[in-house]
């Protein structure tokens, strides 16, 4: 089947909006893709006559088995992109995302086999995301976002939003990466900044950038 980059799109996004057996309504879809309602709604039915989504009226979509194949494919090819131009083609960790969607709907199964090997079949992209194996599997994260953790904790940084290259370059600075263990000093209440304990050094970051990193306990 020879999909447009539109419908791949779709996928991609409604695998990312549902989870834990909920469906991805919508309006989640539409805001997602940055498209209209109407624009989403005449989609999905499209996508759901190609038995790629469940859909249901007022409830919402759900990726089917062959969907979900596609979806975690794209995801694939996304994620190993970024991780090849990061440290093959020299470019930032804060550049790799953007570059990669508008890679990851042209390049072959050979290709994306290539890039697996040159990198050793690595497990996680920069940010910190499982990379869905060759056979469509996507490995499970036992992770919560930072503004849950505990005061008086330690954890370990597992992985970063990479939508907002400004985030990312911030977090960069302050050295709160993946693979990074950091403690938890004190919360402030009423989603104040948080204090925390980045290797050696002290940070205090805001509620809003927080939401945008997830932690592992150790």
């Amino acid at each position: 089947m020879v999909l447009s980059q539109a419908i791949e799109d779709y996928l991609k996004a409604i695998y990312t909006l549902q989870s834990g057996g909920n469906r991805a309504s919508t309006t989640q879809i539409a805001k997602s893709l940055e498209v209209s309602s109407a624009s989403a709604t005449n989609m999905i039915k499209r996508l759901a006559k190609m038995g790629l989504v469940d859909y249901q009226s007022y409830k919402g979509s759900v990726l089917t088995s062959s969907g979900k194949k596609i979806a975690l494919e794209i995801i694939r090819h996304h994620r190993l992109l970024e991780l090849y131009l990061l440290e093959v083609m020299g470019y930032s960790w804060d550049e790799v995302h953007d570059e990669a969607e508008k890679l990851e709907h042209h390049i072959s199964e050979q290709f994306e086999d290539k890039i697996a090997n040159l990198l050793d079949d690595p497990t996680h992209d920069p940010h910190g995301d499982p990379i869905p194996t060759k056979e469509g599997l996507m490995p499970e994260m036992n992770t919560r976002p930072l503004v849950e953790a505990e005061a008086d904790q330690r954890y370990l940084v597992s992985r970063v939003k990479d939508q907002d290259p400004e985030v990312l370059r911030y977090l960069e600075k302050i050295g709160l990466l993946p693979g990074v263990k950091i403690s938890i000093k004190e919360k402030a209440p009423f989603k104040g900044p948080i204090t925390l304990r980045v290797e050696n050094e002290e940070q205090v970051i805001g509620n809003e950038v927080a939401r945008n990193i997830f932690i592992a306990e150790m």
